[in-house]
């Protein structure tokens, strides 16, 4: 553990390997933020403690299982010379998941549904939320722990790395759900996003790779355009006082 603190090449590694748990991470905090966003603000704090330190224990118990999880690499059937493996089947279940979950959302906001369909007030709504954040923190933890192991060689700076990432995702959800609860629009591109990042996770699953910096390069310049429309509103208003 001491050489790990003196070396330059883990130190290297650390940083490299946290900056990509943190940019994979912003599909996470989308989907909790626009989850979040259907429930009260009291219960929606606590769900998206929940949800973040659920999306940690994921990590952390994913990299503990590494022979496992490297295994979930290996193909279990092939169809039509295709062969995919139980990672392949989660993601594409995973994208499916956000593609579904994401339209649901975009039809009730279209149709002025305030309760977005879901069926459920209080703490049913509350437990509903958390049991669709666990399902897609596993998915995301799956993606974001096989690339660790893709990426360093000790566990101690994956760990940390996933440690660091998390934190950054718990501080940094807080203001993007209030910023997407309390504007509408955003709403219905965060929603927008989750659906290209469903469909990025079902084109992984089928072994054909969409580069992430195609995606988040759009939702870069999607976010900006957005904040752009929301400062000249803001701006609109204080002239029209």
């Amino acid at each position: 553990m001491m050489h790990l603190l003196t070396s330059p090449e883990a130190w290297a590694a650390l940083l490299t390997l946290t900056s990509l748990e943190i940019v994979l991470g912003i599909d996470n905090v989308i989907f909790i933020s626009v989850i979040v966003s259907r429930i009260p603000e009291k219960q929606a704090n606590r769900a998206r403690q929940i949800g973040l330190g659920l999306a940690l224990v994921f990590r952390i118990v994913l990299l503990s299982a590494l022979v496992w999880l490297i295994g979930l690499t290996e193909p279990v059937f092939t169809v039509k010379g295709n062969a995919f493996s139980w990672r392949d089947i989660i993601l594409v279940g995973g994208g499916l998941f956000l593609i579904a979950k994401a339209t649901h959302e975009i039809h009730g906001e279209v149709e002025a549904d305030e309760a977005g369909g879901e069926g459920a007030s209080g703490g049913n709504a509350f437990f509903w939320a958390i049991a669709q954040i666990i399902v897609i923190d596993m998915v995301f933890s799956l993606d974001s722990i096989i690339t660790a192991i893709g990426m360093a060689q000790d566990i101690e700076i994956m760990i940390a790395a996933v440690v660091i990432a998390c934190l950054i995702m718990y501080i940094s959800s807080g203001p993007v759900a209030r910023f997407v609860a309390e504007h509408p629009t955003t709403k219905m591109l965060a929603l927008a996003f989750l659906v290209l990042i469903g469909v990025a996770l079902v084109a992984d699953g089928f072994q054909f790779h969409i580069p992430r910096g195609y995606i988040y390069f759009a939702i870069a310049f999607s976010a900006a355009v957005e904040f752009f429309n929301v400062l000249a509103k803001r701006n609109r208003k204080k002239a029209g006082r």
